[in-house]
């Protein structure tokens, strides 16, 4: 996003903030109004551009959401859409994002609230490096794949009675409605968002086995070292690299595994 969408989705996000805060408001009703939300716009171009001109007044804008939307969604929602409305987009694109981020907020909110945010974060991580992993299931939730609603009921039976309520949600939203990304890659966006919920950088570590409590926490302490900042350790278990860790935070990737290793010592020797 732009200048002028990051302030209005900073904004959006305040604004979300002090309601979930103040009691009163179902978070799952209202994640559920905004996703709702998100795919009325994502499908209806027409509408992103008339909700965004910049050449429009502010109160028209919001004028039209409240004709379409009141009775349909939820007063707290549509007070949320009124003022994201009427702050200035760089993009029409950027408010479908905007909508599309509160929703996930929401879902996060009602998490963090019950305790559970360490454990949607991980189920989060489960289900994406699951669906990344089965050239079945990425191609029953592709684009291409019709159909909404097998989708969801795909994702209800692997899922549900194994995971928390939020992660069961947001799932079947990253099936249903990933906006233009793979399943896996709308997953990872929902576990960046509970990561900055929880001020943390994400750390994907690859390992050839399990790793300790121990091991975990002397390696939380070593990247929170090298960054500054607490780390939150996804982990994935992959046979093949041998031994050793391979950690990605953000574009920055540290290899120390014996596959890694091997190879290295492989184009040493043919060169």
């Amino acid at each position: 996003m732009l200048g002028a969408s990051r302030e209005a989705l900073a904004a959006g996000q305040e604004r979300l903030e002090v309601l979930l805060t103040s009691g009163g408001v179902d978070p799952t009703q209202l994640g559920d109004d905004l996703f709702a939300v998100t795919e009325l716009l994502a499908g209806n171009a027409g509408l992103r551009r008339g909700l965004t001109d910049p050449a429009r007044p502010a109160d028209a804008k919001a004028t039209l959401v409240d004709r379409l939307l009141r009775g349909k969604i939820s007063d707290q929602a549509l007070e949320l859409l009124s003022g994201l409305v009427r702050s200035r987009w760089s993009d029409p694109s950027d408010l479908v994002e905007a909508v599309d981020g509160l929703a996930v907020t929401a879902e996060l909110f009602n998490a963090e609230r019950a305790h559970r945010l360490d454990a949607v974060e991980d189920e989060l991580f489960r289900f994406s490096r699951m669906v990344a992993a089965d050239v079945a299931l990425r191609d029953a939730f592709a684009a291409r794949t019709v159909g909404a609603e097998r989708k969801a009921e795909l994702v209800r039976t692997l899922l549900e009675g194994k995971v928390s309520a939020e992660t069961l949600r947001l799932a079947v939203q990253a099936a249903v409605s990933p906006r233009g990304m793979r399943t896996e890659q709308a997953l990872d966006h929902y576990l960046e968002a509970a990561a900055a919920r929880r001020r943390q950088l994400v750390a994907d570590v690859v390992a050839a086995s399990p790793l300790t409590e121990g091991q975990r926490a002397r390696l939380s302490t070593a990247l929170r070292r090298i960054y500054g900042r607490d780390i939150r350790i996804n982990l994935d278990v992959d046979p093949e690299v041998l031994g050793g860790l391979r950690i990605q935070v953000g574009g920055e990737l540290i290899d120390s595994t014996v596959l890694a290793r091997l190879n290295s010592a492989r184009r040493t020797l043919a060169g």
